[in-house]
């Protein structure tokens, strides 16, 4: 790994409008004080060469010298001290001493999987100590590059702290495009940056000084960089993948049931309407579907091939499919497996074959409008919520469980390997599908990163990730600093951060987010952090604003002038009018009650937000007529249907309380007027936090694009 010296690296950056410190090198330090003529003191001298990485460790800089002489005086003194540890230097760097300020670090590395990263954070040896940082993806704008320094925790000395001035902060904005903006230092190293670093930058009210400079990577600065690979993004048209003309299952048997005949059995099952044939070499038909003895012979209608045999054997299948248009491989074995010389030969298979491939290693594609299924049963009704999972089984469930709850998929597909369609493909295609209104992930390794990364910049539909594995360790770069402060839980946060997509840490959680763009993405509510809690039992209200304030969602006060209007409808004896506001809703109360208070308070003041909850097991206390809930439930959704551009969501406490088939009762009732339900606080909270942030995100992009304020 090369390590160019800190004065030829300073020379470069300076050309991209960072500002350095005046200097001049010497070989030796004979010759350091004729070198330092001209500079002003106090001076800076440092030693250079291959072994001093970390100068500092090896006792390789010296500071606040009065002048030339010194200098030279203090190099030779280093020379011997670095003889000590059996280190020659390549001569000596002396520079001006920059005046005293905020250090701050700047630097930039390549991530695996989503190419160059930005950071920012506190300098100097606060740099180790607290680890005080921020990330973007590169390329970064002048909003990312001010929010990145809004995030850090010691953000106060940069405004000024304790009678301390204000830094420039333009001008540190300025220095972080030039490292990670267009055209900045990242782009302009493209594939050859590894690790790049100023540390520290030293911050004040005039300016900021890149006092050292490292990078990690190219043994020169000459020359054209090769530029950025997988930022294109293909745009590939996937309506045959979600809606085929005829589908072709391999490896059914005819004499022990397998996946291929599992497969068979879902098509049947799901009432798929076009032409279904199984591949087998020497049966006429098995389970009553006819078959064809290889894929080059399943006919023109055949638009999907779905493999499930052994993957030694699926190169050899998958070359057969000359003409289908997506192959999609259910077996396992592959790359997952450790076995990525067999994946290649599988890819280069569907290449030969002119086909797309889909996975290996996943269970493929559920479409209820195009008779697309993976999963057993009927299919549920078709709607607008699709999905891209590496995980089969996961995805399963999100359906399942979905559709249980009330939520429609349009198009959901498992990509397993991704060793040739990828997420990001399936995103761009997604963004502008019109059957499709919002978008969940479900990722472990993206495969293309950096596709992703640009396909997200450019969808403006709600979209919200469950990321597998962001506990993991991240990329282990060679030097220290910048790379060992980038891992993989930082990355995905920077991306969320960036573009607008939220990131939640459970299926349920995803599930909920989902369910929560499926009726209120369309929604032209205001774009604050207020929401309002409205609600029986004080102890639950209590609890509910700790976990929407954890949630970072604002619960403000109720307006002076709607507490006149919650007295006369009997609020407020026995109880303050606050916000959660306490509002007594039981099997005995008035069920309009709600309704009535929420259109008095949003009458005096807009809340975005609306979270009702209720105590489910209180209404079945004195028996087991589900009406009163019910009742509650439909005033609830009025007030939906009264209010369109407030999003209420429904908190059903308690629902296992309920006798049978309340549950789906209310859900049912709520999800007609457009109102989510959520069976606790916590749930609800997420979804309410990650869909706010998400939406308003995705509300700036899309005026962005138009370019409207």
């Amino acid at each position: 790994m090369s390590h160019l010296p800190e004065h030829v690296v300073k020379a470069w950056v300076s050309g991209f409008g960072v500002d350095v410190p005046r200097g001049a090198t010497a070989p030796a330090h004979e010759g350091l004080e004729a070198a330092a003529e001209g500079l002003a003191p106090p001076l800076v001298v440092k030693a250079y060469g291959p072994r001093l990485l970390h100068k500092s460790d090896a006792g390789a800089v010296r500071l606040n010298l009065d002048s030339a002489g010194t200098a030279a005086a203090a190099a030779a003194e280093m020379l011997s001290s670095l003889a000590g540890q059996d280190i020659v230097p390549d001569g000596f760097l002396v520079e001006e001493q920059a005046a005293p300020g905020v250090e701050v670090i700047v630097g930039a590395v390549r991530d695996p999987a989503f190419g160059p990263v930005l950071l920012v954070g506190l300098g100097g040896v606060w740099t180790e100590a607290l680890q005080d940082t921020s990330l973007r993806l590169c390329p970064v704008t002048e909003a990312d590059a001010r929010a990145m320094l809004d995030e850090l925790r010691g953000k106060a000395l940069l405004d000024g702290f304790r009678g301390q001035p204000a830094i420039d902060k333009d001008a540190l904005v300025k220095l972080l495009l030039s490292v990670g903006g267009p055209g900045g230092i990242a782009e302009t190293l493209g594939e050859r940056l590894v690790e790049f670093e100023l540390n520290p930058v030293i911050c004040g009210p005039s300016g900021a000084v890149a006092v050292d400079a490292r990078l990690v990577g190219p043994a020169s600065l000459d020359g054209p960089s090769p530029g950025e690979s997988g930022t294109a993004v293909p745009h590939g048209n996937f309506d045959r993948l979600f809606s085929p003309r005829g589908v072709a299952v391999v490896g059914a048997s005819t004499k022990k049931p397998n996946f291929g005949n599992m497969f068979l059995g879902f098509y049947k099952a799901m009432g798929f309407k076009g032409r279904l044939v199984a591949v087998h070499p020497s049966a006429d038909e098995i389970d009553g579907v006819p078959c064809v003895p290889s894929l080059a012979e399943a006919g023109e209608d055949v638009d999907y091939a779905l493999v499930a045999v052994p993957a030694k054997q699926c190169p050899d299948v998958v070359r057969q499919a000359s003409g289908i248009h997506y192959v999609q491989v259910m077996s396992g074995g592959f790359r997952e497996m450790g076995n990525p010389e067999l994946e290649a030969e599988l890819l280069a298979a569907a290449w030969e074959a002119g086909v797309r491939l889909l996975g290996p290693n996943c269970m493929g594609v559920y479409s209820p409008s195009g008779g697309q299924t993976f999963i057993g049963g009927e299919p549920g009704r078709p709607g607008r919520i699709a999905v891209v999972s590496q995980s089969g089984g996961l995805a399963g469930e999100v359906i399942k469980v979905g559709e249980r709850r009330g939520l429609a998929f349009s198009k959901v597909a498992t990509v397993g390997n991704s060793a040739d369609v990828t997420p990001a493909e399936l995103l761009r295609y997604l963004a502008d599908d019109d059957e499709t209104g919002s978008i969940g992930l479900y990722l472990e390794d993206p495969r293309d990163g950096r596709g992703l990364f640009e396909a997200l910049r450019h969808v403006h539909k709600p979209v919200v990730a469950l990321i597998g594995g962001r506990s993991g360790q991240g990329q282990k770069a060679a030097a220290s600093h910048t790379g060992g402060m980038v891992s993989d839980t930082r990355v995905w946060s920077a991306l969320g951060e960036q573009t607008g997509m939220g990131i939640v840490t459970s299926q349920d959680d995803l599930i909920g987010t989902l369910d929560f763009f499926d009726l209120h993405a369309g929604r032209k509510a205001p774009d604050t952090k207020d929401i309002l809690v409205i609600g029986p039992s004080g102890g639950a209200s209590v609890l509910a604003a700790d976990v929407f304030d954890a949630a970072g969602l604002d619960l403000a006060a109720l307006p002076e002038a709607a507490r006149d209007a919650l007295k006369a409808l009997g609020l407020g004896a026995g109880s303050s009018l606050a916000n959660p506001l306490e509002i007594p809703v039981g099997p005995r109360g008035n069920p309009d009650l709600v309704r009535l208070a929420v259109t008095a308070i949003l009458a005096e003041r807009p809340y975005a937000d609306v979270i009702t909850h209720v105590n489910v097991q209180s209404f079945f206390t004195f028996g087991n007529s589900a009406d009163p809930l019910l009742a509650y439930t439909r005033s609830v959704g009025k007030l939906q249907e009264e209010l369109p551009g407030t999003r209420i969501t429904l908190v059903t406490r308690n629902a296992e309380c309920a006798p049978a088939g309340v549950e789906d009762a209310v859900r049912e009732v709520a999800r007609a007027a457009g109102v989510p339900v959520y069976r606790n606080m916590e749930a609800a909270a997420v979804a309410v936090s990650t869909g706010k942030r998400t939406l308003a995100k995705r509300t700036e992009a899309a005026r962005s694009a138009h370019g409207t304020a």
